[in-house]
């Protein structure tokens, strides 16, 4: 239970957005700070295939001692594992002294339950993605890909980001319509989720559409909150973007990080 808590997803950074990560710096000096929580939701980094992989990786040594410092100052740190960063371990998160949520989480600020999710479950109408997702998160699958070499576990990572990004490229085949129901929630999905929790305020990225909805289904209400991905470092193919959601006594509201 915390009486403020800031919520972000879908970072993705990288050593090659330094911009992004220039502003996540800045984001965990001032907004993080005012919190008593500050919460990721998945996809901090681009990439994540193993602890071991990033020991060494000056970038991502500093990312953690930017967050251990916020830890210190009194914010309480949490993190949920996106379609990206599955991978991240004890290892990483003690240095950067984050606790693990699992997904979903129910979770209470400012006297409020809140449905937290990283948010992939609920792209049901992409079956062949979850029907992948269900393999690497099996905790068998995952230990036999650790105990590969580094390299080609990043070979393989690569190969994959690849592929699923030529797969919803290829015109021929997949329409922009069928690309937006595919890579959104689904209402049955997520109407599902809500019933199990109980919990009617729901919060989750992935998605990279950021938004509030009301919904409804099957005599269930419930209000659905999308945190933005952030990109700071290619204004040639799109605007600065980059938001999180501050969740206070006096209620909850988006606070967009790009600077004016």
């Amino acid at each position: 239970m915390h009486a403020s808590a800031v919520l972000i997803s879908d970072l993705h950074l990288t050593p090659s957005m330094p911009r992004t990560a220039e502003r996540f710096f800045e984001f965990l000096e001032k907004e993080a700070r005012t919190h008593e929580a500050l919460i990721i939701l998945g996809d901090l980094f681009e990439f994540w295939v193993g602890d071991d992989a990033k020991a060494r990786s000056p970038f991502h040594q500093e990312v953690a001692t930017k967050l251990k410092a916020v830890s210190q100052s009194g914010t309480k740190i949490y993190f949920m594992h996106g379609n990206r960063d599955f991978l991240l371990g004890e290892q990483y998160a003690q240095k950067s002294q984050m606790e693990f949520l699992r997904d979903p989480q129910v979770m209470n600020i400012a006297n409020q339950d809140w449905l937290l999710t990283h948010g992939d479950v609920l792209c049901t109408a992409d079956s062949s993605y979850q029907q992948f997702r269900k393999v690497v998160r099996s905790q068998f699958v995952q230990k036999l890909f650790l105990m590969l070499p580094t390299l080609l576990r990043i070979k393989i990572a690569s190969s994959l980001r690849s592929n699923s990004t030529a797969k919803y490229q290829r015109a021929q085949k997949f329409t922009p319509e069928v690309i937006q129901v595919k890579g959104d929630v689904t209402l049955n999905a997520t109407a599902a989720l809500v019933a199990m929790s109980g919990c009617q305020q729901m919060i989750h990225g992935h998605t990279h559409r950021p938004g509030y909805h009301q919904e409804s289904l099957g005599g269930q209400s419930w209000q659905r909150w999308v945190l933005s991905d952030w990109d700071f470092d290619h204004p040639e193919t799109v605007l600065p973007k980059g938001n999180a959601l501050s969740i206070t006594a006096e209620g909850i509201r988006s606070l967009d990080l790009v600077r004016s």
